[in-house]
């Protein structure tokens, strides 16, 4: 069903550059389609919508997953002689030294601001029709459903956020809300509206179905003490029980092929983000992280960027015999015909290490210093902009998340169950329920789930709920231990305080 979705998104850039540009129109027409003759058929809902859903091809490996990730245990972009120097932002992120001028930083929030918007303009646009769609409660259930990821996303990275919920705003009178009420105002909107969504059927992949609504929901409440101050266990499990006994989804008996070039047949992922080569661009982690030789062990148009890899601590986390270490791309590299790979530029053979001990080293050696992810399989015949969809929620997240719920709440039932399934998939030996601890539970979040942008998400959750220094504290390369937590969130960025004064910053900032 992808196909489907490319072919309408094109004939719709036009309204997202629009809702880009402005907050009101002075004339509604959509693609020389008249208003009054616009949601008729199940093709123009999905191209109405589709501008809503645009913005997400930005959040799996944009800035967002950036600022995820690279502020956590287990992606580090070290400096390499001159290169992925960048003015210092990458090694401000690894040490938390947040500013609200790294450019990443500015960029989520942008991001993330289009998508409440072009959700706004779209309800504004729906509901004002003089005559609507038979199944306009759906619709609108959708889009807000979509609306509240994006509300959790921005909560989650920057606290108190604006909550827009009108496409009508006076944008002066835009203000920080405190998160506690952000809280509120998900919890309400998913409640009101995850039930009346769609079952998964194969013409709504890449949207919100009811699975992807009580997912985050059970992500919304897993964290309630983050946000909020006050644990929702109970809650969090209530809601992942949703999915987990829905069978509508299965682990996918091989862990890799959930990621891999046209993964749309993966019984697994719930919500996912569409990518595609010729239409559909965003997805470039492979240029990210592989070393420049391995534009010919993968036979790339274009030589990759050299930079973000695995912290040695993260690396060796991975046992030998876990299935799921095939992620990572360590040793000797060799062409595609099987030579062995020399840097042409140092002479020297092309050994992947997985050390990381320093974050910036001008040696020759150290560029190809850190395991570098092929979790994504890399694409030949792409420079980037590869066919691999992004995977935002699957039901191994539904399994462990339920599992650490139960833990927590002291109602332990199947939650070890859950655990071995993920485990036993992997190769790895089954836990007792001696093994089944949260630390232990934390660590193997961290296997399942590497560079899939929850990992900050994971060890503030955790740090907040036990009170050891999982996000805050030192790690290896030169982090220091962070001096409070308020690099619990990130600060406002300096633009967004330039244009509108009445934004109030995070406090540390």
């Amino acid at each position: 069903m992808k196909k489907k979705l490319i072919n309408i998104v094109p004939a719709l850039f036009c309204i997202g550059i629009i809702i880009a540009g402005c907050t009101k129109l002075d004339k509604n027409i959509y693609n020389q389609v008249p208003e009054d003759e616009f949601f008729k058929t199940p093709q123009q809902v999905t191209a109405a919508i589709a501008p809503a859903y645009n913005p997400l091809t930005n959040i799996p490996a944009g800035s967002v997953f950036t600022l995820n990730e690279v502020a956590s245990d287990e992606l580090i972009a070290p400096t390499r002689g001159n290169d992925w120097y960048d003015g210092g932002k990458w090694q401000a992120l690894w040490n938390h030294a947040f500013k609200a001028d790294i450019d990443d930083v500015d960029l989520s929030w942008g991001d993330i601001s289009r998508g409440i918007t072009k959700c706004n303009f779209t309800l504004n646009l729906l509901n004002t029709l003089k005559e609507k769609p038979a199944n306009v409660d759906q619709i609108n259930a959708e889009i807000k459903v979509l609306r509240a990821f994006y509300l959790f996303l921005f909560m989650d990275l920057y606290g108190n956020v604006p909550l827009v919920t009108d496409f009508q705003t006076d944008p002066s009178t835009v203000v920080t809300v405190p998160r506690k009420e952000v809280f509120a105002f998900i919890e309400s909107e998913l409640n009101t509206n995850v039930p009346l969504l769609e079952d998964k059927t194969s013409s709504n992949y890449g949207h919100f179905n009811k699975w992807g609504g009580y997912m985050l929901l059970g992500k919304l409440y897993l964290n309630a003490q983050v946000y909020t101050g006050t644990p929702q266990w109970a809650k969090a499990e209530a809601a992942l029980d949703m999915v987990v006994k829905s069978g509508k989804y299965a682990l996918q008996p091989n862990f890799l092929d959930n990621f891999i070039v046209n993964n749309e047949g993966s019984v697994e992922n719930i919500f996912v983000v569409p990518f595609d080569n010729i239409n559909i661009h965003g997805n470039s982690i492979e240029l990210n992280t592989l070393n420049y030789n391995s534009i010919s062990t993968y036979n790339l148009t274009g030589q990759p960027y050299n930079g973000f890899c695995a912290p040695t601590a993260f690396y060796r986390s991975f046992t030998d015999n876990d299935l799921r270490k095939k992620m990572w791309l360590t040793g000797q590299q060799f062409s595609s015909t099987g030579e062995v790979l020399i840097d042409p530029a140092t002479s020297l053979n092309v050994i992947i290490s997985p050390y990381v001990l320093q974050f910036s080293n001008p040696a020759d050696s150290f560029k190809f210093a850190g395991a570098r992810s092929v979790k994504y399989a890399p694409q030949p015949g792409t420079y980037g902009d590869t066919s691999n969809d992004g995977v935002i929620f699957r039901l191994a997240d539904a399994y462990l998340m339920k599992a650490e719920a139960q833990l927590r709440a002291g109602t332990v039932t199947d939650a070890l169950t859950l655990v071995n399934e993920v485990r036993t998939r992997a190769g790895v030996p089954a836990w007792t329920s001696r093994d089944f601890t949260l630390p232990n539970l934390l660590q193997e979040r961290g296997r399942e789930f590497a560079w899939e942008g929850w990992r900050r998400n994971d060890l503030i959750r955790f740090e907040v709920a036990d009170g050891i220094k999982y996000f805050t504290g030192a790690r290896v390369p030169g982090k220091p231990q962070d001096p409070d937590t308020h690099t619990f969130i990130y600060p406002i960025p300096a633009p967004q305080l330039i244009s509108n004064p009445k934004l109030v910053q995070n406090p540390g900032y």
